[in-house]
């Protein structure tokens, strides 16, 4: 890519695509492309198809996606499907038809097998059976993965796909409901702060901004706590409690999604398919070429509770619903064969949530 390059980044507004976006400014690309859903419906493969024929994007990050954490997994299992590979079908072929010169598919570590031999190499790939209560998008995401390589093997295409642990950063979700584990633990322990110190405005301020359900910040003090503690943050005589999903027991890896962002563009500067089939270790196949990217580090859920009542300052009571689902027990990438090509995370995981939590909701009110 040089710095006038026509570069769509697909899904320009969520965590990933937003973090994509600053990355390349911060570098001085000045021709990105972007469409909001309401321009551009990935979805339909004709309005897809006219706008990479009107706008002759060259280099495309392909980042859009329908996303959620588990609760939103197994409930919408057939929008997740569905949507993600109608998504990343319209996207890819169209980048091939219309002569982009690269594009880079982000997936998900959830393709690895449920029972996963840890850290994942990219070469346990299909080897097991995967998590129950995301499979559809896994299957979705392993589709495209598969999809580039296939595109790439028979019309010599240079399509990338990598695959990032959990993230968290600027411009992430914080729908109790929808969101990954991470935000939904920040904004939980944040709100539970707010009760302990009788900050009201900061919880009417949050809800303001994502209301829970029908309640939004001019709700009455009696339907907000019991909406709160529908969702386990809980003022009580002896204190507040936060109740978080599962048992807390299973290990993640996350990264900052700035770092993510720069190393999927500097992936994109200077590593190519051709460049990657040195990995493949069958002879006569291609197979399992995708980057995995993140940091090589995890910890327990409640290890990272901790960090974040750290951050917070919350005194009050950690509580843990084992009757919720865990999710796979363990996901932690091998990163060796990202630092082999010569990039390395920046952030560490204490800073990283201290800057979102100043950002996202000291700002709010209180603290």
């Amino acid at each position: 890519m040089d710095i006038n390059s026509k570069i769509y980044i697909a899904g320009h507004r969520g965590l990933v695509g937003s973090a994509i976006c600053r990355s390349l400014e911060k570098r001085g690309y000045t021709n990105l492309i972007t469409r909001t859903h309401r321009e551009l419906d990935l979805l339909d493969q004709q309005a897809v198809r006219g706008f990479f024929a009107s706008e002759g994007p060259e280099y495309v990050f392909l980042a859009a996606a329908r996303v959620g954490g588990i609760l939103a997994n197994n409930r919408y299992r057939a929008n997740f499907i569905y949507e993600n590979l109608q998504i990343q079908n319209n996207i890819i072929h169209m980048a091939y038809l219309h002569g982009v010169k690269k594009l880079l598919f982000l997936g998900s570590s959830c393709i690895y097998p449920r029972e996963c031999p840890q850290p994942m190499k990219e070469d346990y790939l299909l080897t097991g059976e995967l998590e129950y209560t995301n499979e559809p998008y896994a299957v979705a995401k392993i589709a495209g993965m598969k999809m580039c390589e296939a595109y790439n093997i028979q019309h010599g295409t240079n399509f990338i796909s990598v695959m990032p642990t959990n993230l968290f950063g600027p411009g992430d979700r914080y729908d109790l409901e929808r969101s990954h584990v991470l935000p939904a633990l920040i904004r939980k322990i944040y709100l539970g702060r707010c009760l302990e110190t009788d900050n009201w405005q900061g919880i009417r301020a949050d809800l303001d901004r994502d209301p829970l359900e029908t309640v939004d910040g001019s709700g009455t003090k009696g339907d907000i706590l019991a909406i709160l503690n529908r969702y386990g943050i809980s003022l009580e005589k002896t204190g507040v409690t936060v109740t978080l999903w599962g048992t807390g027991m299973p290990r993640r890896e996350f990264m900052y999604s700035e770092d993510m962002a720069d190393a999927c563009v500097y992936l994109m500067e200077h590593i190519d398919f051709k460049d990657l089939a040195g990995f493949t270790k069958s002879p006569g196949e291609l197979r399992n070429t995708h980057i995995n990217i993140g940091t090589g580090k995890e910890l327990t859920i409640k290890e990272l509770a901790q960090v974040v009542q750290e951050v917070a300052g919350f005194k009050g009571k950690i509580a843990w619903d084992n009757t919720k689902p865990d999710g796979t027990p363990r996901k932690l990438l091998d990163v060796s064969r990202l630092h082999q090509l010569g990039f390395r995370e920046k952030v560490g995981l204490h800073e990283g949530i201290e800057r979102i939590y100043e950002d996202r909701f000291k700002r709010l009110g209180g603290h």
